[in-house]
């Protein structure tokens, strides 16, 4: 993530419009011309590659930018994490950026959810969200002779796995 104090003014919303999940962005810098796609990327907490989705401009905005395909995914991104940074490629190819804590963003994107009709997995258990960066974490609190313990025995979990 860059340094503190060097993030432009974005504001994201999750919003559901006509029972169809939809995120948008909102800035105070032009970000192209009306109606037009650009990229927009965010990471979650430190993943190791930010994740790129396309928005597109509203037709009456060049600030304002919206994206129904994969809402839901940000969405549920932004319930997994602590933090989120995000990163907008403006058409005079000058790149935006903000972060923000998610640390009371947990209810009102449950509530917006359910407002929308979507279900989400039980979040009471730890282990439904735990993915390869968790793991990885994970992995390097261990000294090195739990470590290899540990990947022997998942190699051996994935030989029987294979073998069924």
């Amino acid at each position: 993530m860059p340094k503190r104090g060097l993030y432009d003014s974005i504001r994201l919303e999750i919003v559901c419009k006509a029972n169809r999940l939809q995120l948008i962005v909102d800035s105070n810098s032009l970000i192209t011309s009306q109606n037009q796609p650009f990229d927009f990327d965010y990471r979650i907490d430190n993943q190791a590659a930010p994740v790129t989705i396309e928005m597109r401009t509203f037709s009456d905005s060049r600030r304002r930018a919206y994206n129904d395909e994969h809402a839901q995914a940000f969405a549920e991104a932004l319930l997994n994490g602590t933090s989120v940074f995000v990163r907008i490629h403006t058409m005079l190819k000058k790149i935006l950026s903000g972060a923000m804590p998610l640390d009371d963003a947990r209810e009102p994107i449950t509530r917006v959810l359910a407002d929308c009709g979507i279900q989400l997995s039980d979040s009471s258990n730890d282990t439904a969200n735990y993915g390869l960066t968790e793991f990885e974490r994970d992995l390097k609190r261990l000294p090195t002779t739990q470590q290899r313990q540990l990947l022997n025995r998942i190699r051996q979990m994935i030989k029987e796995l294979d073998n069924r």
